[in-house]
């Protein structure tokens, strides 16, 4: 059975989509069968993954209008290891058009139901914004990863996620909740952050993730050449930190 999480905060600016490019080549370094789902009208995680996306004959938006399977929709990227379920600014449109369809909350649930047995993963990078499309990640997933960088106003942001979280968890899907925090562009030099970063562990303990990325060019470097960071230049510090985290999830899951 597919675990599925979301890779979602609504702060903009720190590094989700990163995250999530990243968290996906790590699992399928580490022998994952994974699913990687563009949620973002933008497409940065399907440019990001190494598919071309002004040249996507299916993608999410057919998906969550049930005019294509996942299985047609997805394609496999060869330089990264794992299928992606790619965006485009078609999927903008998709907003307007689920507003009066039934179910416009469940479609990417009961379409990652037919494909739950094709993958270890499915990771779902959201928009920033609490939308149509957020609510069909979160609707459709099991738990939330958190990606934050340790600075004041991510602690805010987190509350107003957190808050989204119980709600959705409330009233649409009740095996939601937060896998985890994902601490992102840390930089051990700055003495705020290591005191933001200690107050996460104080208040969330285990929900906090014990792998920290750091910050790095070489990840940042990433997406103007289409792949992740962790396909790019494997040997680089922010890449060996997401492969670690991959790993330190496949060993969490038995315990969520």
């Amino acid at each position: 059975m597919a675990k599925i999480f979301c890779v979602a905060n609504q702060k903009g600016g720190v590094g989700k989509t990163t995250s999530a490019v990243n968290l996906a080549a790590g699992l399928a370094k580490v022998g994952q069968r994974v699913l990687l789902v563009d949620l973002d009208p933008q497409g940065n995680a399907t440019m990001g993954s190494g598919v071309d996306k002004r040249q996507l004959e299916l993608s999410v938006y057919d998906v969550l209008l049930e005019s294509a399977s996942i299985q047609e929709a997805a394609i496999f990227s060869e330089k990264c290891g794992y299928h992606v379920l790619g965006a485009n600014r078609e999927l903008a449109g998709a907003e307007v058009e689920l507003v009066d369809l039934e179910r416009r909350d469940q479609r990417l649930k009961l379409a990652l139901e037919v494909a739950d047995k094709d993958f270890d993963f499915v990771l779902i990078d959201c928009p920033p914004s609490l939308s149509m499309l957020t609510l069909n990640g979160l609707c459709a997933a099991h738990g939330v990863i958190v990606p934050m960088q340790c600075e004041y106003f991510a602690l805010e942001g987190l509350t107003d996620l957190v808050n989204t979280i119980k709600q959705v968890h409330a009233n649409l899907n009740p095996d939601l909740k937060i896998i985890g925090l994902l601490r992102v562009m840390f930089d051990p030099r700055i003495t705020l952050q290591q005191q933001v970063s200690e107050q996460l562990k104080s208040h969330f303990g285990d929900k906090v993730f014990n792998t920290v990325i750091p910050r790095n060019v070489r990840l940042a470097e990433a997406p103007s050449y289409g792949l992740p960071g962790v396909v790019f230049d494997p040997s680089a510090k922010g890449s060996q930190a997401f492969v670690e985290f991959a790993r330190e999830l496949v060993q969490r899951i038995p315990t969520l």
